[in-house]
């Protein structure tokens, strides 16, 4: 969330009542916590189970996003939505259907029937997971998704150009990298995202004031990168940590074949999955 510098603005500006969607995710559990401090009360949903609402600061609300009048209700009363919720690896395109594009339609119907004017979208590397790790691309180039997950993940970007367009509803797609405690192997050295990093950054898009429909790469400083992340000095985001500190550990690692999608694409293997027969 904001930094210590940024705790001023933050609670001069926070929201009565944010959304946080896929709570009971690893990152939805990272931002339960930062989250906190940006509203008078943050709702937290999930279709898993989530752990009980600590103090009268939460919510607990389980919603099926492809479920329309439960996420309406979900979404009444909040002033901000910061979605994560929907599957978040490749799988058959009816589950990815059910949960990431209904689902995304489903909040953002909500966001415009109840007011909502800000929402923060986790989109995700793999809408241009089909570019070559030798091309350097910003987020003006045109979406080459790698798989199921990916469409899913370009139509939300879509939807929320619309409701920008159509209804003024502000949003920020964060293309998360690899947002891990620390990047697993050589193609996240250049994709990871750090906590910390991951935390800030959605902090700056809650509270950027005009940022439209703007699109972003969530990823932390790293050495070699394969994105060019001059849209996020509109958030006034910049990274803090680096995957060079793991540098050691992942070249211990046997090498990856010139051939693994891992080593050509960056999308890495989500571009050889499926189909699902």
């Amino acid at each position: 969330m904001p930094t210590s510098s940024d705790s001023r603005t933050t609670t001069a500006h926070r929201f009565d009542r944010l959304l946080l969607t896929g709570a009971a995710g690893s990152l939805g559990k990272v931002l339960r916590e930062s989250l906190r401090p940006c509203a008078n009360v943050l709702r937290l949903s999930d279709v898993a189970a989530l752990s009980p609402a600590q103090g009268e600061h939460e919510e607990v609300v389980p919603c099926n996003l492809a479920d329309k009048g439960a996420v309406d209700a979900l979404v009444a009363g909040c002033d901000a939505i910061v979605h994560l919720g929907g599957v978040s690896v490749e799988r058959p395109f009816e589950e990815v259907l059910e949960a990431n594009i209904k689902g995304v339609f489903h909040i953002y119907e909500g966001a415009r029937r109840h007011g909502v004017k800000r929402v923060v979208f986790a989109s995700s590397n793999h809408v241009i997971g089909f570019y070559s790790q030798s091309e350097r691309i910003d987020a003006h180039a045109p979406k080459r998704p790698d798989g199921y997950y990916g469409l899913s993940k370009s139509f939300g970007e879509d939807v929320a150009q619309f409701y920008f367009d159509r209804w003024g509803i502000e949003t920020v797609s964060v293309r998360i990298g690899s947002a891990f405690a620390e990047p697993a192997n050589r193609r996240m050295m250049s994709t990871w995202l750090s906590y910390r990093d991951l935390t800030t950054l959605i902090g700056k898009s809650l509270f950027t004031p005009g940022v439209r429909h703007t699109v972003v790469y969530g990823m932390s400083a790293n050495r070699d990168v394969w994105w060019d992340n001059g849209a996020a000095a509109l958030l006034g985001f910049a990274a803090q940590d680096t995957s060079e500190v793991f540098r050691d550990k992942i070249e211990a690692q046997p090498p990856v074949a010139p051939t693994d999608p891992n080593a050509i694409y960056q999308g890495g293997a989500f571009t050889a999955q499926g189909p699902f027969e």
